[in-house]
């Protein structure tokens, strides 16, 4: 019997990178197809958040809201160190300046805006923002700081921005832990042996890509548009790692102490059965 799923996952470099073998044929799939979903990780979130998708890339943030309809895959995930958000803006703030200063975000659902409240939580004059937006809002005087997620980390220096904090770091700091970004989420509609059953095939599909970096290669850059093709693999580099292969307990560790500190900031109670 055939398993026809949806699968959610966005056009960065990261996610096209871990999800190529497995939805181009290079791995064996067995009794699975699979329908494609390309968005941006927060219109990700929504939909997560409706319930729509079978599998999907998620922001642990976005998680909390979720955790009673979607499990987490031990495998997929952007999860590590210096990796994290940064706080950007056209001169240095201070604390006392971010207090009233407009900020961009890149979704109320994103770990960067949860991680943007645990290191400034009196900073709560936030403007949503599709990720890609958030560095010319602030060169266009739009907002007065704004946090940049994926591949803007290496481009905001030469549009002449300066970094008031990187975001990730504050959280490694303060909690001790890796930062979890992101993961993978299935459905608890699905059967448990289905839901195993894909985990396992896509830590298959990232030990591929880790064997094999050059066979991604086109399939990223169809996606990465105009990205720089050493831009496009710092981007790789910063967020696939070994927890892309498996959480791990350490990352386990580090997504339930988020959920932890989260609830000082009105997540909700994450139950322990979060992970498949």
């Amino acid at each position: 019997m055939k398993h026809k799923l949806t699968l959610g996952f966005s056009p960065c470099p990261n996610d096209t990178f871990i999800f190529d073998a497995l939805v181009n044929g290079r791995i064996e799939l067995g009794n699975i197809e699979l329908e494609i979903v390309m968005a941006d990780v927060e219109e990700l979130n929504r939909m997560a958040i409706a319930g729509k998708l079978d599998i999907t890339k998620i922001s642990y943030n976005a998680y909390s809201q979720v955790h009673h309809k979607y499990q987490l895959l031990n495998a997929g995930s952007a999860l590590g160190n210096n990796c994290g958000p940064l706080l950007i803006a056209k001169k240095m703030l201070s604390s006392e300046e971010l207090k009233t200063a407009r900020i961009a975000i890149p979704g109320k659902n994103t770990t960067a805006n949860f991680l943007m409240s645990f290191a400034y939580p009196n900073a709560v004059n936030k403007k949503e923002l599709l990720f890609s937006e958030v560095e010319n809002a602030v060169l266009n005087d739009e907002v007065d700081a704004g946090v940049i997620i994926h591949e803007n980390r290496f481009t905001y220096q030469e549009k002449g921005l300066v970094r008031i904090a990187d975001l990730g770091e504050v959280w490694e700091q303060k909690a001790g832990f890796p930062i979890p970004l992101g993961g993978i989420a299935i459905h608890r509609r699905l059967k448990p042996t289905l839901r195993k059953q894909f985990d396992q095939l896509l830590r298959e599909s990232v030990q591929f890509a880790f064997d094999n970096p050059e066979a991604s290669k086109d399939y990223v850059k169809c996606h990465a548009q105009e990205m720089d093709e050493s831009v496009m693999r710092a981007h790789i580099g910063l967020y696939v790692n070994n927890y892309s292969l498996d959480l791990g307990e350490k990352g386990k560790l580090a997504i339930r102490k988020m959920y932890e500190v989260g609830q000082g900031f009105g997540m909700p109670r994450v139950e322990d059965s979060v992970f498949v």
